[in-house]
């Protein structure tokens, strides 16, 4: 059994059945894995101070060594590394969204500056080359910013359930290779 706790964060919205991040979240839970899976304040309308203040008294009280974050999530990690947290040791951004982003309902995440460190040691970075948030090129220079390995998927969309990413075993395998 792993003593790894892996908190998942979703997007704006959430990340219910059929998303990857509701399978993953049951996935870890079946294999006798420490999960946590909050839905954030008001998902369909999100402020960026409130999600920051929830997602730090989980870290506290939950203390995972690996967090999973999908699109408007990404960004609200970068705003949580901007302060005081504690390192951890794995984490994994999934499409991320422009950090420039103009959509008025979430418009408190944004602009976005990227924070000079991500608060991880080992960091996963994956996004689609046709992701209608996030350029290639922007994902690319984040990536080349902290020196992170980035991985393309072809035609993922913003890979979530409507791209058609329910079951992904990747994701799975990907948190089992850190072990």
């Amino acid at each position: 059994m792993s003593t790894d706790r892996v908190l998942i964060l979703h997007g704006w919205g959430g990340s219910d059945y059929p998303h990857w991040q509701a399978w993953l979240a049951g996935r870890l839970a079946s294999n006798y894995g420490t999960v946590s899976f909050p839905l954030l304040d008001n998902p369909h309308f999100p402020t960026k101070n409130r999600w920051i203040e929830q997602t730090k008294q989980i870290l506290t009280e939950f203390k995972p060594n690996t967090v999973v974050c999908h699109s408007l999530a990404c960004i609200l990690w970068f705003w949580l590394a901007s302060e005081n947290i504690s390192q951890i040791d794995h984490l994994v951004l999934v499409s991320p969204p422009s950090l420039d982003t103009k959509i008025e309902t979430v418009k408190s995440f944004f602009p976005c500056s990227l924070p000079t460190s991500l608060k991880a040691s080992k960091i996963d970075f994956i996004v689609s080359d046709n992701d209608p948030y996030m350029k290639i090129e922007e994902a690319k220079n984040i990536a080349d910013k902290y020196n992170i390995n980035l991985k393309i998927l072809h035609n993922a969309g913003h890979i979530n359930s409507d791209s058609g990413f329910g079951k992904w075993e990747y994701i799975e395998k990907l948190l089992e290779r850190k072990k």
